[in-house]
């Protein structure tokens, strides 16, 4: 029956041309690499889906696994992928270099860092001028962390509950989902507060967010108003007044939370939550590891979208395409705060690093890919807005530009999470009709899209219709 399944979902769906050919796979067989896992890799390095895919080779927006069958990625390597697998201006630029000039570290001068570090810094507005460059997003926002504490002599940082900002013993502070959490002493210092979530929080309504799409949920507010808004800034207050001392560090939020299943906040919540911080003499941090470098469509920043100008802004994941690299932007002023002492990285800013990131930038300028996460994001999030519609298990659908959450519910009314099992198998499905997309949520219950920014629309209409498929499969079994 499940072949049956499969071969009359795959019928329904045609999967766009491509007319890149992968090379032969010709590494150890699955079961070989299925063993290797088993017994060489650790176990804390989970895989995706029951039969976990061998994948071989990528171009642009498509994945082709060790049998050459071809998949359309919807998370690009965890919102990672942001101008598409092996792009051929950054795989030429990174060949150029490798042929030149790995590693030297900073003690010297080379090219690429001075060319980078003034490409990079002339997209954000003033005063954010100065980039440290690190390895991973966990690196940035521990670094950022650092800093804070450094330039304000405070200690306490406030981060919002759902978030995520890294795994290092730092970070995981701020990381505020139990599935991370491990069993040893960390956040000292670090305090989560309410989520602003206007569709699974206590408060929410029609009109609260920053997305073509709203919520189920009524309100009576009048236009301009929102009294979620003005809810969740009274718990922000309320975690001031007794959770922290007179004086903080920071605040760091995503500006839409990434891992939690693109949760957006009500309009307005940070640039209040901003004010708040300052008065108590703290920094604002913008952890743009998901929503940075054009994904969210309007803006190149996720910050711009809420109207502020944080103090610190962490990068990673995107900045690269896949390469290793991340970055904290700040001012001249926080940064000088670091100076005092030695504060050094060994790969950070690396020649090829930063080749890799010059190539990017230039890649989502040449090709258009903000343009093109506004335009497709769009055109998606609206053609998903038609099966929450449908649906009802298909409890919300939020997100901006290519950064878009799913969120999957037994019915609208209580918004309870759809079983794991159940979506595990909508999920399974999409996989085995060629679409490959991520999970998050507290309950993994958010189908997480955030695919590399080449996206096309006939690739949207592919994976709305076999989303559809899958959904209309899970409802004959429960039927």
């Amino acid at each position: 029956r499940q072949q049956k399944w499969q071969r009359s979902a795959s019928t329904q769906a045609k999967m766009p041309p491509c007319d890149f050919v992968p090379e032969k796979y010709e590494s150890y067989p699955y079961e070989r690499m299925q063993k290797i896992r088993e017994q060489n890799i650790a176990p804390s390095l989970r895989t995706y889906y029951k039969k976990p895919l061998l994948l071989h080779q990528g171009h642009m927006q498509w994945l082709f696994d060790h049998e050459g069958r071809r998949y359309l990625d919807l998370f690009a390597g965890i919102v990672t992928v942001s101008v598409g697998h092996c792009h051929p201006k950054v795989t030429m630029a990174t060949q150029k270099q490798l042929a030149c000039l790995w590693h030297t570290s900073n003690i010297y001068m080379y090219p690429p860092i001075h060319e980078y570090a003034e490409k990079l810094t002339s997209l954000f507005p003033d005063p954010l001028k100065v980039v440290y460059l690190t390895n991973s997003g966990s690196e940035a926002n521990d670094l950022a962390m650092f800093m804070a504490r450094l330039h304000t002599r405070n200690f306490d940082i406030i981060s919002l509950r759902g978030g995520y900002h890294g795994g290092s013993p730092y970070t995981l502070g701020l990381t505020s989902l139990t599935p991370y959490k491990h069993g040893v002493a960390n956040g000292f210092g670090c305090t989560a507060t309410m989520l602003p979530d206007v569709f699974r929080g206590p408060w929410g309504g029609s009109h609260c967010r920053d997305s073509l799409v709203q919520t189920v949920r009524k309100c009576s507010c009048t236009e301009g108003a929102c009294l979620a808004k003005d809810q969740y800034i009274e718990q922000f207050k309320d975690t001031l007044n007794t959770s922290v001392p007179k004086t903080v560090a920071g605040f760091i939020a995503e500006p839409i939370q990434g891992v939690n299943g693109a949760v957006q906040y009500p309009r307005n919540f940070l640039k209040e939550a901003y004010q708040l911080i300052r008065e108590r003499g703290g920094l604002c941090i913008s952890d743009e590891v998901q929503t940075g470098f054009g994904r969210t469509g309007s803006h190149f920043w996720g910050f711009q979208t809420h109207g502020v100008v944080p103090d610190i802004v962490t990068l990673a994941k995107g900045i690269g395409n896949g390469f290793p690299m991340a970055a904290v932007v700040t001012t001249k002023e926080i940064a000088n705060s670091l100076a005092q002492n030695l504060h050094f990285n060994t790969f950070g800013g690396n020649p090829l690093a930063c080749v890799v990131g010059a190539a990017v930038l230039d890649a989502i300028e040449e090709d258009g890919l903000q343009k093109n996460s506004e335009d497709v994001g769009t055109y998606m999030l609206l053609e998903l807005a038609k099966l929450r519609d449908k649906f009802e298990i298909v409890g919300d659908v939020r997100g901006k530009g290519l950064m878009i959450g799913v969120e999957m519910v037994t019915d609208k009314d209580s918004r309870r999470p759809l079983p794991a099992e159940e979506i595990s198998q909508i999920w399974e499905d999409c996989k085995d009709m060629g679409v490959l997309i991520g999970r998050g949520g507290l309950y993994s219950q958010t189908l997480r899209i955030k695919p590399p920014m080449c996206i096309t629309k006939r690739d949207v209409d592919f994976a709305v219709e076999v989303f559809h498929t899958a959904l209309q499969r899970h409802m004959e079994r429960a039927a």
